[in-house]
């Protein structure tokens, strides 16, 4: 019948011995397997029943063999011999199901039918899979010894030799070493070969000239090629004969009368052994002592964990024993050995929930300790060094206690995992504090750098980077002797230090760079601020009174002239001490008037501003490229021109209000024209009066209005604003006067009266 994925599983010999030979047509025929000739393998597997074969094979080959559903009990599956194709394997392979041996279908006293597939397999196929348990390495029975022994009898006496791989399947593998269980299995192996008569042609025949003993690797593909599983290719027929040659095969292992039957007294002792062995695990699975002992074990650690697991275990061996004496010593023994590792299997995980709960112990009791040593001043590598000693000490002596005596488990990956916790944990409170320790020295390094460097940027003196460089280095090589002494208990290897130390000075020269930046940013205020300060006040700081006698020009020229080094200063940033020419760029270029020329034969300009880069200055270290600087210079002008405006204009008013008299000239045009009239006022004193009182009168008006005051800010706000204050000024004068003549004249008429 055909199965899923093309694999044709088909039932070759009946669980009668009848063989199938229009099944193997039909499968031959399905497959296009007679076209293969040379090109295929046989792979069959045998083993006791209900051991996996079928699971084997449909995992490795992708067959689709019937598989034993466990939950319906322990029973025979596969009936007779079934064969079905390897999907996805080349080259063609067929995958033989062999009848399980030792099944309780056929009874004691009916084992022939196995003895006959297990030859069959052995005969026709290139790679026998032998199935076992790991715990029936070194048994005579339960290994399937006296079956092989017998198969290798059969193999001398009905066919010419053929080489065949035998592959010992080991399952449900214990703790065992694979290196140690293999030469146990190779010399069982040998031993039956050597025992086994042989032909005088093939007296000294080693075993290798007639099987490979290999381990199961996934070395399916290509099989037959040289070296390959299948390699030796010399018994193997075509294809196409393939039918007939099985046929003839089965035949004349049917027709054989003298395989041997093992011991009936072995056969008994397997089954009653491992029926005691079974009762005896599940009571101990059940007993009320390991279930209050593995309760406990989930809630933490519990003293003297081994010694009652080693005591529990014992109580069952020993009944074991007393039950078991009067068997087979071997099948005795060994199903013995199985129950001991059956058992320690099923209390292993409890054994190692105890492990995990003296190593949480262990971790936590180190890092209360480490945490109370630090708190305390200790030394952090000296207090690691002391708490890891004695956790890993803590530990120790737990696990000793904690050990069962039947069992040979080794602590060691747990107290590993122990250590590497420790190791992690004291990694990371020593990243944790050493981070504190760098992030407290930066905010040092940023109180100490940050306002002091904003201070030296304001005040724009010429010495700034190189008080900036003093500066920088002092703070920094103080923070890095303070930071060496608290990181001396750390006991830092000196690469680790000296990147530390790096670090921190980095970071101060960051600071101060990102300082400068922020300055940089602001500097056409800072400009500003620095011009005003020196125009309007004198070297003594005293605020300027533009009285005249102030060459403006010269306090403009000056008070630029430091607005420039401020410019030249924030235009890039210079720690490293490496010569630049900014400074002399932009004083002949903005100050003394060279900003922009022209040459005349190529029309190119040669203005030493016209770049976005400084000679002999790194990218990085440019704060103000020289664009920048002449369009801010430009602005700072425009922006400062008023300041000089107006002191200009006040020092104008100023020299107008104080210069009372005219000038010579004048005065002597005025005698020389006004004699007439000075002559009429001498002549005629009425009109002297009236001179006079008009005199007063202006003279009040002028104090009274501030004129001088008025035209200080210019002449014509001044005249806008007297014209304003002309009128009221008069009539509060005429009013004052008014009151005046009343209050004086008042009394006089009291007195009359």
């Amino acid at each position: 019948m055909k199965e899923e994925d093309d694999c044709w599983c088909t039932q070759l010999i009946d669980e009668k011995g009848n063989f199938n030979v229009d099944g193997l047509h039909s499968f031959i025929t399905s497959t296009n397997f007679s076209h293969c000739a040379l090109s295929y393998a046989v792979v069959s597997v045998m083993g006791p029943q209900s051991s996996g074969k079928s699971t084997l094979l449909n995992h490795l080959f992708h067959t689709n063999f019937r598989e034993m559903d466990a939950f319906k009990g322990r029973f025979q599956t596969t009936k007779g011999i079934w064969i079905a194709k390897c999907v996805g394997i080349e080259p063609f392979t067929i995958a033989m199901d062999l009848e399980g041996t030792d099944g309780r279908e056929r009874g004691e006293d009916d084992t022939a039918f196995e003895k006959q597939s297990a030859l069959f397999a052995l005969a026709i196929s290139d790679v026998v899979l032998i199935n076992m348990w790991c715990h029936d390495i070194g048994r005579e029975h339960a290994a399937n010894i006296p079956l092989l022994k017998t198969v290798f009898q059969a193999m001398m006496r009905l066919f010419s030799p053929r080489k065949t791989t035998l592959l010992f399947v080991i399952r449900d593998k214990t703790k065992t070493p694979f290196e140690h269980l293999e030469p146990i299995l190779r010399d069982d192996i040998q031993k039956i070969w050597d025992a086994v008569p042989k032909p005088q042609a093939h007296k000294n025949t080693p075993l290798s000239e007639f099987f490979n003993v290999a381990q199961l690797r996934k070395r399916f593909f290509h099989s037959i090629s040289p070296g390959g599983l299948a390699g030796d290719r010399r018994g193997a027929v075509p294809a196409s004969g393939f039918s007939i040659s099985a046929q003839n095969i089965w035949k004349v292992i049917r027709e054989n009368k003298d395989l041997d039957l093992p011991a009936h007294k072995v056969m008994v002792a397997t089954v009653r052994c491992e029926e005691i062995a079974d009762e005896k695990f599940s009571r101990f699975c059940s007993d009320k002592v390991w279930l209050a002992l593995e309760k406990a074990v989930q809630q933490g650690p519990v003293r003297g964990f081994g010694e009652k697991l080693s005591s529990i275990i014992d109580a069952y061996l020993s009944q074991y024993d007393a039950e078991a004496m009067f068997f087979d010593e071997g099948v005795r023994n060994a199903k013995r050995q199985h129950l001991q590792s059956k058992a320690l299997d099923f209390v292993f995980p409890a054994y190692t929930t105890m492990l995990g709960h003296l190593r949480s112990k262990a971790l936590d009791s180190f890092k209360i300790n480490l945490e109370q040593s630090l708190n305390s001043g200790k030394g952090f590598a000296a207090a690691v060094r002391m708490w890891t000693r004695s956790s890993m000490l803590e530990f120790d002596k737990a696990s000793a206690d904690a050990a069962v005596r039947q069992a040979s488990w080794d602590a060691s990956r747990v107290r590993d995992k122990l250590r590497r916790d420790i190791d992690s944990h004291a990694m990371s409170v020593r990243n944790a504090k050493l981070s504190a320790i760098m992030n407290n020295f930066e905010e040092q390094l940023a109180k100490a750098l940050v306002n002091p460097v904003e201070c030296i940027f304001e005040t724009g003196e010429k010495d700034t980077w190189p008080s900036i460089r003093k500066l920088l280095k002092r703070e920094t090589e103080a923070v890095v002797s303070e930071f060496l002494s608290s990181v001396s208990g750390f006991e830092l290897d000196e690469e680790t230090t000296e990147r530390m130390q790096q670090s921190l000075r980095d970071y101060a020269r960051k600071l101060v760079e990102n300082k400068a930046r922020d300055e940089a940013g602001k500097i056409l205020i800072l400009m500003k601020d620095r011009f005003s300060t020196v125009f309007n006040h004198d070297n003594n700081s005293i605020p300027r009174v533009w009285s005249g006698k102030e060459d403006i020009k010269v306090i403009t020229q000056e008070a630029r002239t430091v607005s420039l080094n401020l410019l030249s200063d924030m235009a890039a940033i210079r720690l490293d001490e490496r010569p630049d020419q900014i400074d002399s760029i932009l004083r002949s270029a903005l100050m003394d008037g060279t900003v922009s020329v022209a040459s005349s034969s190529r029309g190119v300009s040669t203005d030493p501003l016209a770049s976005s880069t400084w000679e002999e200055v790194p990218p990085k270290d440019t704060l103000l490229t020289p664009v920048q600087c002449k369009s801010l210079w430009r602005q700072f002008q425009k922006e400062t021109e008023y300041t000089v405006a107006q002191a200009i204009s006040a020092q104008e008013a100023y020299k107008r209000s104080n210069n009372r008299l005219p000038p010579a000239w004048a005065i002597l045009a005025m005698v020389v024209l006004g004699f007439n009239e000075f002559m009429l006022l001498l002549k005629n004193p009425l009109y002297l009066l009236v001179t006079f009182v008009v005199f007063v009168l202006g003279k009040a008006i002028w104090v009274n209005m501030n004129i001088a005051g008025e035209f200080r800010n210019g002449t014509l706000a001044g005249i806008l604003s007297i014209s304003s204050r002309f009128l009221p000024a008069v009539m509060n004068l005429m009013k004052r006067l008014t009151e005046d003549a009343q209050g004086f004249t008042s009394p006089e008429g009291m007195r009359n009266s």
